[in-house]
């Protein structure tokens, strides 16, 4: 049942005694100040039974911590020692000296109703709507930017041979629970004890500079996981449809199926390791959504993509995605500012990204939702002959004209492509006639085909954005544009600063409550700060941050009586009994 915090403020909790000793500029002093205004407990009745059951601790103090966590960055156990014995986190929960609130399983109870009934978001949405309270976020409109980074998942990433062993270990759990025994018992039995070792390729003993050695190691650990399979297949008809057991045993089941799709292919002679990397490769079987990424041709990583929107005016996050590691950072833009006006309830009328957002796919979404992307078009890669954008392209007068000032009107369809959506196009394109270009002087330059063909210059699907792009860029305006996108940069440092860069958990629904919490932490203390209820600059050097929030601030509880009884008031130092207690507090 809905447990529920008095709105009257008791004498004797932190806030009242030690803030001034904390810092009212502090971020503690900050949420401590905000109590009641920023969490009510009605706001989280649903995930409550309204009628029944013991009071729960008041979900506006689990909140509460949960920004806590985030922003000292420290476990669940961690969060729960800081709650009990921390003065500074004392401060800002509103609870008595004495008062321990929370176990670790509660916070952990909590966090998991929040992503259950899909109500992460509603902590938030809190930043945004103390932004528009204190008068901070202000008008209709907005200029959205948009940005992405990477997060490195908390799954392990292994090679073949240990990853299918993961998952037959995860089968072979499946099975022993069904059974009611334990999995290393069930495997022992069977002759899989070898796959709980802490490596199966570390324990192997085998020569692997022996191809052979390998090949034949490699075909054990395929028939074990196909045979374990044929287990599975048969124990998943035993069990009543809709099943606990029964979805964790499929689960695990199309898990280890897929593993083997991915990188194992059947030759003549068996099974053998498959030659390149698969497309949408599982990498970890502890974190199946982690996926193999790049953010640049020489940077790679493994987990997810983080994705933001940013209003460039007030510099606040207005909403926040993940995106699998493998995906276009531009994935979900036109999703993303759209959940930006709901969460803000302001219209978006322009919208900024990088050259990940460039592309003619991107481009025309927002074009045929009626909205306006400014992005720049991503550059071709060096190559001996000129560049497309070195030509002239007429395309209402349905003309070419290349560095030569050589004309043409001759077109041709080649072949019908598929962009990143999957939607066709078939794709038109300029051709020179062969004999003008054989005799140009600039051919060595532009023509890489044979004897005998002239340049055809090809025609993107979005070839009319793209120029119209390439035009804008070339503008004064655009280098505002450009200035004003690098906001969601230092945004995204902010977060990453606030941990985000390391999936605390598995899995991208647990990530994306990960960098909701960070972003709400990160909007409350921007606020905070250009309010003037934080103050404005730290040891570290960060502006959102304040000095009197140091690890190292721990007021002694004698010196904080003393205080207290002098803000009383009412004399009682001067009688005899708390004479003789300051006396032992004061040294």
């Amino acid at each position: 049942m809905l447990g529920k915090r008095s709105a009257q403020k008791g004498l004797f909790e932190a806030d009242n005694l030690y803030i001034e000793h904390v810092g009212r500029g502090s971020f503690y002093g900050f949420l401590s100040l905000m109590r009641g205004q920023l969490f009510r407990d009605e706001d989280f009745a649903g995930l409550y039974c309204p009628d029944n059951g013991r009071g729960s601790v008041p979900p506006s103090l689990l909140a509460t911590a949960l920004l806590l966590q985030a922003h000292d960055r420290v476990s669940d156990e961690e969060a729960r020692q800081r709650a009990a014995f921390d003065i500074r986190w004392k401060v800002a929960l509103g609870i008595e000296i004495d008062d321990k609130p929370f176990a670790k399983s509660t916070l952990q109870l909590f966090r998991a109703q929040l992503l259950i009934h899909e109500a992460m978001g509603s902590i938030f949405k809190r930043s945004l709507s103390l932004a528009r309270e204190t008068g901070y976020l202000k008008g209709r409109r907005m200029k959205a930017a948009l940005d992405t980074s990477y997060i490195l998942g908390q799954g392990a990433v292994k090679d073949t041979y240990n990853l299918l062993a993961d998952g037959i270990v995860q089968v072979v759990r499946a099975l022993a629970g069904i059974e009611g025994i334990k999995p290393e018992v069930w495997a022992q039995e069977r002759g899989l004890e070898e796959y709980f070792g802490s490596s199966i390729k570390g324990e192997a003993g085998i020569e692997w500079d022996d191809e052979k050695a390998r090949r034949e190691f490699l075909k054990r650990i395929v028939a074990d996981a196909e045979g374990i399979l044929e287990i599975g297949r048969r124990a998943q008809a035993e069990q009543p449809e809709g099943s606990d057991t029964r979805k964790e045993l499929v689960g695990a089941g199309e898990l280890l199926g897929q593993l083997l799709m991915q990188d194992i292919e059947y030759k003549e002679d068996g099974a053998a390791l498959k030659q390149g990397v698969s497309r949408d490769r599982i990498v970890s079987v502890h974190d199946p959504e982690m996926r193999h990424g790049h953010k640049s041709s020489h940077k790679r990583f493994d987990g997810h993509k983080a994705v933001i929107a940013v209003d460039t005016d007030s510099q606040l996050i207005t909403a926040v995605g993940v995106l699998p590691g493998n995906a276009p950072d531009c994935e979900g833009a036109l999703e993303l500012v759209e959940q930006s006006e709901e969460n803000t309830g302001m219209e978006v009328e322009e919208t900024v990204g990088d050259t990940a957002y460039g592309d003619g796919v991107t481009r025309q979404a927002f074009v045929e939702a009626g909205r306006k992307l400014i992005a720049r078009v991503p550059k071709r890669p060096d190559k001996v002959c000129f560049p497309k954008e070195d030509f002239v392209i007429d395309l209402k007068g349905s003309t070419c004209t290349c560095p030569a000032d050589q004309v043409t009107q001759a077109t041709r369809h080649v072949v019908t492509r598929k962009d990143r959506l999957g939607k066709e196009h078939r794709v038109q394109a300029f051709v020179f006639d062969a004999d003008v270009c054989r005799h140009c002087g600039l051919r060595a330059s532009c023509v890489s085909a044979g004897e005998g063909k002239g340049r055809t210059v090809t025609l993107h699907p979005h070839e009319a954005l793209l120029q119209e792009a390439r035009a804008f860029q070339k503008s004064e305006a655009f280098k505002e544009c450009n200035r004003r996108r690098q906001v969601s940069e230092h945004r995204l440092a902010r977060l990453m600063q606030l941990g985000v860069r390391k999936a605390r958990y598995a899995g991208r629904a647990k990530t994306m409550f990960q960098l909701l919490i960070a972003a709400t932490v990160a909007n409350l203390t921007l606020v905070a700060t250009k309010t003037g209820m934080m103050a404005g600059k730290t040891e570290c050097g960060n502006p959102e941050l304040t000095a009197s929030s140091s690890q190292d601030a721990q007021p002694s509880l004698f010196g904080s009586v003393t205080g207290f009884l002098r803000h009383l008031g009412l004399g009682l130092l001067q009688l005899p009994f708390f004479s003789r207690l300051h006396a032992a507090a004061v040294p």
